[in-house]
């Protein structure tokens, strides 16, 4: 059987930096180190951390007052009160917020600023999409399907429109909302910010799902970017299968394929990744 690995298969760089930020902290003497919620959206990576001590705090009141324990925002990034009420509370932390989505937070709130109605092309549940929501001075919304945006109505018709992206967004995806929105005649700025290691991944996968026999998608469970993959996979290669592990396999009928593809999502740690491969060899 013919085995392809897609090449950007794995951590991006902000999950890459967020999860190091955590293993730097665990290294330094005497810091207990806590994540707002889980670092990424991979069981195993979150399991290892929590057997070195790292606990998941779901709100960052829970955060211990000693000064020994330090919080550290994940890549997906936190409404503008919560960096607040950290500033406010003179809470230990290191915000390990990928800089692309820096880059929305300051976007959406400088149109905020300016009067603009805010959308969110994303999903509503996702958290970075929630960080990015609380930038907005309450004028913001998500739009995440085509009903949704064909639906729109515009609260103040006087006002203008800032378009941003969840960064892992399907770019073909944005790219339909978008012109769904354009079409009802709104003064409209997009900006499509969906990050350029998404849409290589995305590409790469469309790209190796159209030629493969069977395709894999190794990924969390709650890993929305992992998810978005398996779509677009799926939509070229019926035979495309989302796996966690290695020991995901055993139920898939390798065997009776030529040619297979393999990918990841961004939050899949290489060593998994390495281990589904040589999985599949053997």
């Amino acid at each position: 059987m013919k085995i392809e690995l897609a090449e950007s298969a794995g951590f991006c760089f902000g999950v890459r930096r967020a999860v190091d930020t955590v293993y730097r902290l665990l290294d330094e003497k005497g810091k207990r180190v806590c994540t707002l919620g889980p670092i990424i959206h991979n069981e195993q990576v979150v399991a290892d951390l929590e057997k070195r001590g790292v606990r998941v705090a779901d709100d960052p009141g829970e955060v211990s007052g000693d000064g020994e324990e330090i919080l550290v925002i994940r890549s997906h990034g936190v409404p503008r009160d919560v960096v607040e009420s950290l500033e406010k509370h003179g809470t230990a932390y290191e915000d390990a917020t990928c800089p692309f989505v820096k880059k929305i937070h300051k976007t959406v709130s400088e149109y905020s600023e300016r009067g603009y109605h805010i959308i969110i092309i994303g999903s509503a549940s996702h958290p970075e999409v929630q960080g990015i929501l609380g930038w907005t001075k309450g004028n913001g919304q998500v739009i995440e399907t085509r009903e949704q945006a064909e639906q729109f109505v515009m609260p103040d018709a006087g006002k203008k429109i800032c378009v941003v992206a969840q960064t892992t967004f399907n770019y073909k995806k944005f790219k339909e909302l978008v012109e769904i929105l354009v079409k009802k005649g709104y003064d409209i700025y997009a900006v499509n910010t969906i990050c350029n290691a998404t849409a290589t991944r995305q590409h790469e996968a469309e790209d190796l799902a159209a030629r493969m026999d069977a395709m894999l998608v190794i990924g969390g469970r709650h890993s929305s970017n992992s998810r978005k993959l398996y779509e677009i996979c799926k939509n070229q290669c019926e035979n495309t299968y989302f796996i966690q592990t290695a020991d995901d396999l055993e139920t898939i009928p390798l065997g009776s394929f030529a040619s297979l593809g393999i990918t990841a999502g961004a939050s899949t740690p290489k060593n998994i990744i390495q281990e589904v491969l040589r999985a599949c060899q053997k």
